[in-house]
């Protein structure tokens, strides 16, 4: 009789024992470009103190285990017809489209990973507020397939740090898809754009009709 009032003052005291409840996951969201565009928050940039070195890149990926750094696995998940991988994830045969300049490429050497937000644009527009790991984070984000982006070495570099005011992709059939992941890696990661660059997001807008930009806020 004592053994069972023991246990139940026991669980009546478990009962009482605040709950741990994990934080909810924030599930992607798709809007229309207007609309996408419309929920950046705009801001004056500065570069002020920027040093690419503050975003570290490449680490060694969303799989540590697997010998390969981030590049070498955004070429492995992008690869129309995926490389051979070999000692020390070195990469041989393959295939890949750029996008931006639509040409194929057939040497993982000819590639260059494009960060869709510059590293330079990413300091100007919220991140030099942020810590070491939340920048190295933005730098080797693979959470969005559209972050990080295996391209042309001459189409990233004709980009090099510069927004949609600046420079587009010089295939004009691509340029709602690319301003449409632009804008869906500023809502992600919640980085502010300028009154041009929002200008210029809306001036490509208004040929896009059907776009819409999906995104899931980074952790």
């Amino acid at each position: 009789m004592l053994k069972t009032a023991l246990r139940g003052f026991a669980a009546a005291s478990l009962a009482l024992l605040p709950l741990t409840v994990s934080a909810p996951v924030q599930a992607a969201d798709t809007l229309p470009l207007s609309e996408a565009i419309a929920r950046l928050p705009v801001a004056v940039e500065s570069r002020d103190g920027y040093d690419r070195d503050a975003f570290r890149h490449w680490n060694t990926g969303d799989n540590p285990s697997d010998g390969c750094n981030t590049r070498a696995e955004v070429l492995i998940a992008e690869a129309v017809e995926p490389p051979t991988v070999g000692p020390r994830c070195r990469l041989s045969g393959g295939r890949w489209w750029s996008y931006y300049d639509q040409v194929w490429v057939t040497s993982a050497s000819g590639l260059d990973i494009d960060h869709m937000g510059p590293l330079a644009e990413a300091w100007d527009s919220g991140a030099s507020g942020w810590s070491a790991q939340r920048r190295e984070a933005y730098a080797n984000d693979q959470g969005a397939a559209t972050s990080l982006v295996a391209v042309t070495a001459r189409s990233n570099r004709s980009k090099s740090d510069q927004d949609p005011a600046e420079w587009l992709p010089p295939a004009a059939g691509v340029h709602c898809r690319y301003v449409a992941e632009w804008v869906g890696t500023k809502l992600r990661w919640t980085l502010s754009a300028d009154e041009a660059e929002v200008g210029a997001l809306r001036e490509v807008a208004v040929g896009c009709p059907d776009q819409t930009v999906t995104y899931e806020p980074a952790a």
